[in-house]
């Protein structure tokens, strides 16, 4: 067996024993604790203005509300500065100085 096809099984038989609870998963992933509809309508704004107003794709606040993909920790940050100072970031993104 090729060392490719030896990896493939102990991979393989790692994942089986981390579901099992016999061995703990090398690193954990978790969604993000943002709740970016939440952000949008406070705004009172559609998901197409939000993007826009934000610099961001439609598509991809889309995607993050319909929790098919999740912010990244610079999008997650971002989205908390929005959160709380989208006046601020507006100012940035316009290239404005306070």
């Amino acid at each position: 067996m090729s060392k490719f096809g030896k990896g493939l099984i102990e991979s393989a038989s790692q994942a089986v024993a981390i579901a099992k609870g016999e061995m703990k998963p090398g690193r954990v992933f978790e969604g993000s604790s943002v709740d970016v509809a939440a952000i949008r309508k406070s705004l009172g704004l559609s998901q197409v203005g939000f993007a826009e107003k934000f610099n961001l794709s439609p598509a991809t606040v889309r995607d993050w509300e319909q929790k098919r993909r999740h912010p990244d920790k610079p999008a997650e940050n971002l989205l908390r500065v929005i959160a709380s100072n989208p006046e601020a970031v507006e100012a940035a993104l316009a290239g404005k100085n306070r």
